[in-house]
């Protein structure tokens, strides 16, 4: 579908990664840098476009039963707040957070943002390459955690009377946190395809068997000597030919 002359005139040569419609002729629009807004005309207005830049601080939701607001903090520039139908919220969320985690840094380049999951006080976003969680009244803030696949040792999901509990073992430690239940489903296929497709394996379990047999070796490494752990990967660069010129 094409892009509203006003909007396309705003989005200029930037991509749109993705679109939402928000009803009758109004839509969303995601770039990697801004959100847009498009709204139509209406009895009381001409069309308009309104930008959301994604260097955000703070992300909050609160709903209604017909109106949804995200608010969108900058931190000393201020708040801006969109409003979108309730019904839509989850589908405008989840492109938003995409793009403030790649303008923060979270996500490298390539890195696919899967799902985002919402519940009272837990954000869950699934990314091809690790998953990020955030506890707290907002959707998201600096207080995040990141748990990187390559770093997992074991993950599985321990089922209750209300809620599922996910537990990541990484670092030698396990961490976890529970899924109200209604919700584990998706949230237990959606991070097992996730960590399985990193680790180039089908299932939980052969990515268990792959990390234990990873665990019996690194002994002999740390004996050899020969392995530096550090503080794990560097983030990948998005202009790998201009660090090739620089270290030159």
């Amino acid at each position: 579908m094409s892009l509203p002359e006003l909007l396309a005139a705003t989005v200029g040569d930037e991509d749109v990664v993705a679109e939402v419609p928000l009803g009758g002729d109004d839509r969303l629009a995601v770039t990697p840098t801004r959100t847009l807004v498009f709204r139509g005309d209406g009895l009381l207005s001409d069309e308009s476009v309104d930008e959301y830049g994604h260097d955000v601080e703070r992300i909050e939701v609160s709903t209604g039963r017909r109106k949804a607001k995200i608010t969108l903090g900058y931190g000393l520039d201020g708040d801006e707040t969109l409003s979108v139908p309730a019904k839509r919220v989850d589908d405008v969320l989840h492109p938003v957070l995409a793009g403030v985690l790649s303008a923060s840094g979270v996500t490298g380049p390539g890195e696919t943002v899967v799902r985002t999951f919402r519940f009272s006080e837990l954000t869950l976003i699934v990314t091809s390459e690790r998953l990020v969680k955030h506890v707290g009244s907002a959707v998201w803030d600096a207080d995040f955690e990141e748990f990187h696949y390559e770093d997992l040792t074991g993950l599985d999901f321990e089922e209750g009377t209300v809620a599922t509990a996910v537990v990541l073992v990484h670092d030698g430690r396990s961490e976890r946190f529970k899924a109200p239940n209604e919700s584990a489903r998706a949230v237990r296929e959606t991070l097992a395809d996730a960590v399985c497709s990193f680790h180039g394996v089908e299932s939980l379990e052969e990515f268990r068997v792959a990390a234990a047999e990873a665990e019996e070796s690194a002994p002999d490494a740390e004996a050899s000597g020969t392995t530096d752990f550090g503080e794990g990967p560097d983030p990948l660069s998005a202009s790998p030919a201009a660090d090739a010129e620089a270290d030159a």
